[in-house]
Parts: structure tokens; C-alpha cells; sequence
């Protein structure tokens, strides 16, 4: 089999498998939102304890990123790949199965621990591109990344009405054995690059977040912004099934729908990045999603108003992952995993963060503190790239 070299280029067909592969596994964070409500009546839960469950499945996928992303500079990435996506998909079944939420709770986090196959294939586009293909590269998987997870919702929203909650955890799983065979008989060797044990690679990943603060920086301020993102479908079931809405859970799929065009974006976004800088993609995505959430505040009851909010805070998103991910690896190329591993758990521990207060929020205030969780997590973003000259 094949050989990647590092900066030699690789093969379209391998990216183009790589990105499916990507939209297919993240998918499995995002099945349960629009599900949720069903969920909740099926197995006798409350509005807070189903909301864990998002919560759960984004401190799983924080550990899995944590854990398991730096053994790709030290153990053989097929391997990796290959252990964490047949686990997704048992953990698939058992949400399926399962009769309580605490199993629920138990099964998620699980599922998102071992649902990290996109960020071991990001460091790959990075390391072993072009060198002036590289941000191009990161910028088709990442539109794999976004695509798979605002169709998931699209997806689980149309199964849970025509077929059922638990079907579509064991379609999950169908589709697991399909990503599982496509990595086996695809994705290509690749030289490692970190020789030493796994104590000593973790060490390294700490001594990597404490003396590069840029590191620390693009982190921190993406890791908001997905938080802002997470705030948005955290209680979209809630809100949609309230008035003036009563709406099922393919309505919430379909809202996913209307953000999907705009991951598309990323495959372009990359190019501009060297041209424009990391700081004013940065505020740029910060004001994109201010704005965004302004206008679900005001115009939360239509629909038009849910669909300019759920665009543009993901375009706003956009602007600032690929950008300040890119910038991160490139600080320390020859550790891409662990720098995307520091990059990655800040974001999504961001993301299990936002989800969170978006529950609370939606305790408190419903919909209106939802929309003010949502409005805070960009600007106080904002205000830490505004303070910094990076």
C-alpha cells in the first residue's frame, strides 16, 4: 500500500474518502438533538436531564480528543481509526437499545469519545500536503466536518419522524461498518512522528499548551464561538415544539438544512487566509455570529429569523476554526496532533460549555436566554482578539 510523504501532496481520491469518511463519524455528535424530545417522552426523562445527553456526548468527544489524538504521532493511525470507528458504532447500537437514560448518558459519552476521526484526519491534510496546498486541503475536510454535522440533524430530524428514535442509532451503525471498510481499504501508511512512550507524548502535549500562548489564543477564542454554535441547536427541540411553532422534530433537521450551503464555504475560505490574517478572519466570525444571534433574539418566534441565525452563526464560525486551526498547526508542524489535540479539546470543551449554558439558559428564560448565552460566548471572543495583536 501507499506511502503518504510529508508535503508530497495527497491523492484526491484519498481526500475525497477522507472528507466522507469525516462528515459520516462526526455525524454521530449531533443525531440525538433533534431527537431529543422523543427521547425525553420514550424513556420518562426531564427537559434537563435529556439535555445532558448533548452535554455527555461533547465532554466524550473533549476526552477522545484529549486521549486519543496524540497517539497519531506515535501509534499507526489506521489502527486508531479503525478501533474508534467500530466502537461509534457498537456505542450506536446500545443507544438503541437502551431503556434508560443513564445508559443513554453512559453509551454518548462513549460514542463521543471514540467519535474523534475528523481531527485525526486534519493533522494528515496539513502534515502530508502541498505545502501550497495545505490550507485548501484543511478547508475540504473541514466543509466535510460542518456538512456532516448540520445534515446529521437534517437526517436524524426526518428518521425519528418516519421511522423512530432508536432506528436511527442502528442506521449509525450501518453506516459505521461502511466508514470502517472504507479506511481499511483506502487510507494509505504514514510515517510517525513521535518516538518515545505515551506518558512521554502526553508530556509533550503539555509542554506544547504551556509555552506557546499563541496556541492557547486561536484556541480559546474558537473554542467560544463553538459554544455559540453548540447554544443554537442545544434547545432548538424545545423551542420548536413550543408555540407559535409545535413543530416535530423534522423541522429541526430541516433548519439544519438551511446551513449546510454555507460549510461549502470552507473549501474557499482557506486560500484567503495568508492574504487577509488570522485576526481579521477572527473578528469578522465574531460579529458575523453577534449579529446572527441579535436577529434570532428579535425574530426567535419565525422561522426566517431561526434560519439567518443558524447560517450565519455557522459561517462566523467558519471564519474563525479555519482560520486559528490552521495557524495553530502551523506554529508547530511537526507535532500536528498534539497541537491539534490542544486546538481541539479547548473547542469542544467550548462547545460542551455553550450546550450547557444553553440549557440553563433555556431554564431560566427559554428561548430569550438561550439567545443571550449565545450573544455572550462571541463577544467575549471578540473582546479577547480585539486585546490581542494576534
Amino acid at each position: 500500500m501507499r506511502e503518504l510523504i510529508e508535503n508530497k501532496g495527497i491523492p484526491r481520491s484519498t481526500l475525497f474518502l477522507m472528507t466522507i469518511v469525516t462528515a459520516l463519524t462526526v455525524a454521530n455528535l449531533y443525531y440525538n438533538q433533534p431527537l431529543l424530545e422523543m427521547i425525553r417522552s420514550d424513556v420518562g426523562a426531564t427537559e434537563v436531564e435529556t439535555n445532558w445527553i448533548t452535554v455527555i456526548t461533547q465532554i466524550g468527544y473533549a476526552t477522545g480528543l484529549c486521549f486519543i489524538i496524540p497517539m497519531g504521532d506515535l501509534y499507526s493511525r489506521r489502527r486508531i481509526l479503525s478501533i474508534c470507528i467500530s466502537l461509534a458504532g457498537v456505542m450506536g447500537l446500545v443507544i438503541a437499545m437502551a431503556s434508560s437514560i443513564y445508559i443513554i448518558w453512559l453509551a454518548s459519552f462513549i460514542l463521543g469519545v471514540c467519535s474523534v476521526v475528523p481531527q485525526v484526519f486534519m493533522p494528515i491534510a496539513s502534515q502530508f500536503s502541498k505545502p501550497d496546498s495545505k490550507s485548501r486541503n484543511m478547508g475540504i475536510l473541514l466543509s466535510g466536518l460542518l456538512t456532516g454535522i448540520l445534515l446529521s440533524r437534517v437526517f436524524s430530524g426526518l428518521i425519528g419522524a418516519w421511522l423512530g428514535w432508536r432506528e436511527m442509532f442502528i442506521i449509525s451503525f450501518g453506516l459505521m461498518v461502511f466508514c470502517l471498510v472504507t479506511v481499511l481499504c483506502t487510507l494509505p501508511q504514514m510515517k510517525r512522528n513521535f518516538t518515545g512512550t505515551y506518558l512521554q507524548l502526553m508530556h509533550s502535549v503539555v509542554d506544547i499548551f504551556r509555552h506557546h500562548p499563541t496556541i492557547r489564543l486561536y484556541s480559546l477564542r474558537s473554542a467560544l464561538c463553538f459554544g455559540s454554535m453548540m447554544t443554537i441547536w442545544a434547545c432548538m427541540a424545545f423551542h420548536l415544539a413550543q408555540a407559535p411553532f409545535f413543530a416535530g422534530s423534522e423541522k429541526v433537521g430541516l433548519l439544519g438544512l438551511c446551513g449546510a450551503g454555507s460549510a461549502l464555504l470552507s473549501t474557499g475560505i482557506g486560500a484567503y487566509i495568508p492574504k487577509f490574517g488570522i485576526r481579521k478572519f477572527s473578528i469578522v466570525g465574531c460579529l458575523l455570529q453577534m449579529v446572527s444571534w441579535g436577529v434570532a433574539l428579535a425574530f426567535g418566534d419565525t422561522y426566517w429569523g431561526l434560519i439567518f441565525a443558524v447560517v450565519f452563526v455557522d459561517v462566523g464560525l467558519q471564519c474563525l476554526q479555519l482560520s486559528n486551526q490552521s495557524g495553530c498547526i502551523a506554529e508547530l508542524p511537526s507535532a500536528a496532533n498534539r497541537v491539534n489535540t490542544i486546538f481541539m479539546t479547548t473547542y469542544f470543551v467550548g462547545g460542551a460549555c455553550g450546550t450547557f449554558l444553553a440549557g440553563l439558559g433555556w431554564h431560566h428564560l427559554e428561548w430569550t436566554g438561550v439567545c443571550l448565552v449565545g450573544l455572550l460566548l462571541p463577544t467575549l471572543s471578540l473582546l479577547i482578539t480585539l486585546a490581542k495583536k494576534l
